[in-house]
């Protein structure tokens, strides 16, 4: 019953790729030029004394609304236009979705503020909110996982249940990656290039890197070609500084709604990696396969899927798969 159920957008997800949106040669700090898959929508904020924007997409069901909402969070290097075919999917399936970026990225404006997962959370309920949506099931990927763990452990109230896919944070990364100050993360972030970026970015397919990819890579190239590279590189070494600082590790225990774990047991994704130079230290960190049974087994009501040959994009690597996985345990 189930599968007739999937099927109709597990068969979507088997489409070929749309092509890749043309990215402007340069793109903004906001992305200013690039069209998201949806429309996209503004969250006023104020933080730190600054007047701030917070982009989302807020993408209504496809067929007969089934009354629940899925929050997608999106990981570090990647903005919420990312979760295209999964927002497809989803809302064929009944599900409203709901997709920020968050303050630093996308869309969103990038402050120089003191960033932390639990002021992200407090937008993302803020969002909430004001959507009118009182509880919902929330979805993290890689950086989106870190953060989702904190808005469950927050906001348990609001939180159906707690899907986490390929989350960075499942070891705390001060153990193993030598600590860098803000500014050395910002001075090296601003040597960003598409070189540089896309070699990044290859890591977290496990055989090569699908051109397709380059749909997600492009608007982020596009943007160390701009004047206001400056502001984004300057988020991106906070926000790095923010996932160093803030682990998640010790925490899992504490969450006590419904948490799913999807990993790819491929990804071998460390946040630092270049920064470690002991190969003792490079082989113990970022073995997913351990980690995710490790933190499953801490979470009370944890289930887990393995997802053999898959990186670190499940839902973009492996989209039937991830979809088959995550409809499963909402439904």
């Amino acid at each position: 019953m189930l599968l007739r159920t999937l099927l109709p957008f597990l068969l979507l997800c088997q489409l070929p790729y749309a092509s890749p949106a043309q990215a402007p040669a340069a793109l903004n700090a906001t992305l200013d030029g690039y069209e998201y898959p949806f429309l996209v929508k503004y969250l006023p904020l104020r933080l730190e004394g600054q007047a701030l924007r917070m982009a989302y997409m807020d993408v209504p069901a496809t067929t007969k609304a089934n009354g629940r909402t899925m929050v997608l969070l999106h990981g570090k290097n990647f903005f919420g236009a990312y979760w295209r075919e999964t927002i497809k999917a989803l809302t064929a399936a009944g599900f409203r979705v709901v997709v920020p970026d968050q303050i630093g990225f996308g869309k969103s404006d990038k402050p120089d503020i003191h960033y932390s997962f639990h002021q992200l959370a407090r937008n993302t309920r803020q969002l909430l909110d004001t959507l009118g949506v009182k509880k919902a099931i929330v979805v993290g990927h890689s950086m989106g996982g870190m953060l989702a763990t904190r808005f469950a452990l927050l906001y348990p109230e609001a939180t159906e249940k707690l899907v986490l896919e390929n989350p960075i944070g499942l070891e705390d990364y001060r153990v193993g990656v030598p600590n860098q100050t803000v500014d050395q993360a910002e001075a090296g972030e601003r040597k960003s290039t598409e070189e540089s970026i896309r070699k990044y970015h290859a890591t977290y397919y496990p055989k090569a890197y699908p051109k397709a990819h380059d749909e997600w890579l492009l608007p982020l190239a596009a943007q160390t070609r701009h004047p206001d590279f400056s502001k984004v590189a300057r988020a991106n070494a906070l926000t790095f500084d923010m996932i160093y600082q803030q682990p998640v590790s010790y925490e899992y225990h504490l969450i006590s709604v419904p948490t799913l774990l999807i990993i790819g047991q491929e990804d071998r994704t460390i946040v630092g990696k270049g920064l470690i130079k002991d190969p003792k230290v490079l082989a113990r960190m970022g073995q997913y396969p351990a980690l995710g049974k490790h933190t499953a087994a801490r979470i009370k009501n944890g289930k887990l899927v393995e997802l053999s040959g898959v990186g670190h994009i499940p839902h973009l690597e492996a989209a039937p798969k991830f979809l088959a996985a995550l409809l499963a345990f909402v439904k």
